[in-house]
């Protein structure tokens, strides 16, 4: 397995000197989401080490350009690059316009391999291969969704009990795949007697807007949570207004559901270097778990399983 976040970039509406715009790729198992691609993302792409090829999935929440206008660049390379495979694009039903236009925002050498999957509605699940995408709707001045990405549950395989009842070797496999094999013995082994209950891993990715159901819906106890928190609290009533979130309340968020790993993005330019500590403190203060200020050109693994 192999599940990390590849911050690209972490700044909000203007970038800085030390944040490019927006761009986050979760990278999944083989799976690729690239969430809101802003300016310079195919740049800082390859900052990164990343490629096309890598990208299955490009998930905007909504269109305000420090979210979108990455995706023509993006696209085109994926065109460039001759990527075999399909790329869905998820993005907000009501902004299809703005869609096509990044889409085809100037002339290129066109790929059939973009497949757009518009979400709608207060909750929209998507097949993503080994995972589901779920897109729920949340409360900014322009149509804007989060996303969640959720593995299957599984089971973990006990070593001692399969000894036990003499499984080894491919009766293992066969073990997992039919539920049930007959031992050397001949007796009947079922999955239950030889492995115990394993929940799947999550991530779930929340920008720009303000505190609303779905916020805590798309957060509940995701091992990963990457959160906007444009302001800090002395900014809360710029918060509201813009429809964005503070560092107390990403923290908040993350206490309340349970989160393993919370990394903060999404910063306004009115904060420099030597602010970041406050908002470790702020959201520190409701949340007592482990807590990342995102960087530029950072990764970020998702947490190791607890069981």
């Amino acid at each position: 397995m192999h599940r990390e976040l590849v911050v690209l970039g972490t700044a909000s509406a203007v970038p800085t000197r030390r944040r490019n715009h927006n761009g986050y790729l979760l990278r999944w198992d083989g799976e690729g989401f690239l969430f809101d691609p802003g300016e310079g993302t195919q740049r800082q792409m390859l900052h990164a080490g990343v490629s096309a090829h890598d990208i299955t999935w490009i998930c905007v929440t909504h269109f305000h350009g420090d979210h979108c206008l990455g995706v023509p660049g993006v696209v085109q390379r994926i065109a460039r690059d001759r990527v075999s495979h399909t790329v869905q694009a998820a993005y907000p039903a009501s902004g299809e316009t703005y869609w096509a236009r990044l889409r085809h925002a100037s002339a290129f050498a066109d790929t059939s391999v973009v497949r757009a999957r518009p979400v709608s509605g207060e909750i929209t699940h998507l097949p993503a291969g080994p995972v589901a995408l779920t897109a729920r709707p949340l409360s900014h001045p322009v149509p804007a969704y989060g996303y969640r990405v959720d593995e299957p549950a599984g089971r973990r395989m006990l070593p001692g009990e399969l000894s036990r009842r003499g499984v080894s070797g491919p009766l293992i496999g066969e073990l997992q795949r039919h539920g049930t094999v007959t031992a050397p013995d001949g007796s009947a082994v079922h999955l239950a007697d030889c492995s115990v209950p394993r929940p799947g891993q999550s991530a779930a990715f929340v920008m720009d807007t303000r505190l609303c159901d779905s916020v805590f819906a798309l957060a509940e106890g995701v091992d990963l949570l990457v959160i906007e928190s444009t302001f800090l609290s002395a900014e809360s009533s710029l918060a509201v207004e813009y429809g964005h979130l503070t560092a107390a309340q990403a923290g908040k968020v993350a206490a309340e559901c349970g989160v393993r790993r919370l990394v903060l993005a999404h910063f306004s330019e009115r904060y420099s270097a030597d602010d970041e500590p406050r908002f470790l403190d702020e959201a520190g203060e409701a949340f007592s778990g482990e807590i990342t200020v995102a960087r530029d050109l950072m990764r970020i693994p998702v947490p190791k399983r607890e069981n």
